[in-house]
């Protein structure tokens, strides 16, 4: 074990994308940062890297919307090379294979032999949506502008919360205050308005689609932002609140639009990672901490995995609470409350990731593998919110459900960096796999014995919307719950840092008293995605952590 000599005002633990937004935000401030990254690259879980001889993708994270653009435009991540482009269709959702039911009215190009098209297009915008839904209902053709419109409207009123840590009325008179003004924007919304917002808080996804529309094709594609990164059914109590938490992003100003970042997610923190070295930010690499240094009830500094000490006027971590708390944290160290409530804190997305290096398109619904604006758009594999509901109550049951939840996006159909010419790469973004196999699941005992026969599952259930995919299959990369904690630290392969559930959210996240980004130990503070605002790659708690840091000193 030895000592650096080097004084640092900020150790950053975790290089992620909120980790170097939180570094650059303080250096601009003057402060001297050093970021510590266990992989051999900078990024967390938005990084790029070869899975396959010339098949490179984004490894975990896969998609760009709710990075903000103030921290876009902070961190001139356009001036390093960030170009993100526009999906040309934002979902395509195939219907069932199996099932009978096509649209009642109209038709469309390519079907099995009809002239109706076996799917639902949705955008690029809304006029197009409402188009494509009269195909089915009428009904619901008139009722989704007036459904979207109630969605931007909490989704604006959310977005101003978004870099402002949330109130805390037990925080003497400036939380008094903070707590008066958020009350007071919320009453500047209709009575109405309010109505809905306490019933996206309160209520699932699947009441809520249930209650607005009747095409069940319409309310999967709706409705399948509400279990992204949740182990849950639609039909949960609170998963209405995720589904709005996935409207908050925007694409080149264009507010609830989703795009791909060129290069893949890695160039967004590897834009981020030149700004920050441009502002004299040190960024270590193969650096793990094993564990925080206190001293007098005080953050002082880590001990990295080989011994190395390193000393802080404060740290910052860009890893999950539960991982902060209950590993890099003595128990000592920490109030007992706190310390029990931690323990409590629930993570767990039931999310599986694979890459795929594909020798042609796949051929959805008959319509060939000739690239179409559906080969760039969010593939929806779940035609109802039943199969969605029937998936998570199987991979309860056994671990993994034998019709799980995916969705293909083919980024390669928008930038050719990632694929050798004529072939692509997909990220495969599977749902209703277990964070932990229950016990005596007849596929072992870990996701260690289960990894193959989950990704053969995987190909079996995408070729069944598409009968060529699994014949172009060249290679594939696969990530479980457990590889996703062991390679990004993403405890129980929790791609938020913590379920997004009312308790864990806004005040309460990660818990109440501290979501201010500050913990029980001065000088250390959360500036991950276990902090306010939550998931995603938004860089929000990253920016909040660094203002909560500057205005301590």
């Amino acid at each position: 074990m030895h000592n650096s000599a080097q004084q640092y005002d900020t150790l950053i633990i975790g290089g992620g994308h909120n980790g170097l937004v939180c570094a650059a935000y303080l250096a601009r401030a003057g402060r001297k940062v050093l970021v510590l990254e266990a992989r051999h690259i900078a990024g967390g879980a938005a990084v790029t890297e070869e899975f396959h001889p010339g098949f490179r993708n984004s490894v975990a994270a896969y998609t760009v919307s709710l990075l903000h653009p103030q921290v876009i435009r902070d961190l001139r991540l356009a001036e390093h090379g960030l170009r993100i482009v526009h999906r040309p269709m934002s979902n395509f959702v195939p219907l069932d294979p199996a099932s009978s039911n096509t649209p009642k009215n109209g038709s469309g190009s390519g079907s099995a032999g009809n002239g109706t098209l076996n799917a639902l297009r949705v955008g690029p915008n809304v006029e197009d949506t409402v188009r494509e839904v009269a195909r089915f209902s009428q009904k619901d053709a008139a009722a989704l502008p007036r459904y979207y419109a109630m969605l931007d409207l909490l989704a604006d009123e959310l977005r101003k919360w978004i870099l402002k840590a949330p109130p805390d009325p037990n925080a003497g008179v400036g939380g008094l205050i903070d707590t008066l003004k958020a009350g007071l924007a919320l009453r500047g919304l209709s009575r109405e308005a309010q109505r809905d917002l306490i019933e996206l808080f309160g209520r699932s996804a699947g009441e809520m689609l249930d209650d607005w529309f009747e095409t069940g094709v319409l309310k999967a594609a709706l409705g399948f932002d509400s279990i992204v990164g949740a182990y849950a059914s639609p039909y949960a109590p609170g998963s209405a609140y995720v589904q709005l938490h996935h409207c908050f992003g925007e694409v080149n100003g264009k507010k609830g639009a989703w795009g791909h970042a060129i290069g893949g997610m890695g160039a967004i923190t590897q834009a981020m990672a030149r700004e920050c070295e441009r502002l004299g930010v040190t960024i270590r690499l193969n650096a793990k901490v094993a564990r925080v240094l206190t001293r007098d009830g005080r953050a002082t500094g880590v001990v990295l995995a080989d011994g190395e000490e390193l000393a802080a006027r404060t740290v910052a971590a860009n890893v999950g609470p539960k991982l902060l708390f209950n590993q890099l944290v003595d128990a000592n160290d920490l109030p007992e409350q706190f310390r029990v409530r931690m323990l409590r804190f629930k993570t767990g997305s039931g999310v599986l990731r694979m890459n795929v290096a594909l020798s042609e398109l796949p051929d959805f619904c008959g319509l060939g593998t000739r690239q179409q604006a559906h080969h760039g758009a969010g593939i929806i594999l779940a035609p109802s919110l039943d199969y969605m509901h029937r998936a998570y109550e199987d991979a309860r049951a056994t671990g993994m459900s034998a019709a799980p939840v995916v969705e293909v996006l083919i980024p390669s159909t928008l930038d050719d960096s990632l694929a050798p010419a004529g072939q692509h790469v997909a990220s495969l973004f599977c749902q209703s796999f277990a964070p932990q196999l229950p016990a005596g699941s007849t596929m072992g005992e870990s996701w260690d014995d289960a990894r193959d026969r989950a990704a053969d599952l995987v190909i079996d259930t995408v070729t069944r919307f598409a009968p060529n995919f699994k014949r172009s299959v060249i290679a594939r990369q696969v990530l479980t719950p457990l590889d996703l904690e062991r390679s990004f630290g993403l405890t129980d392969g929790d791609i938020f840092h913590g379920r997004l559930s009312l308790e864990q959210l806004f005040a309460s996240r990660p818990m109440l008293g501290y979501a201010n980004y500050r913990t029980p130990l001065k000088g250390l503070y959360l500036c991950g995605s276990g902090a306010h605002p939550g998931g995603g790659v938004t860089g929000a708690p990253g920016h909040n952590a660094a203002r909560a840091i500057l205005k301590d000193r």
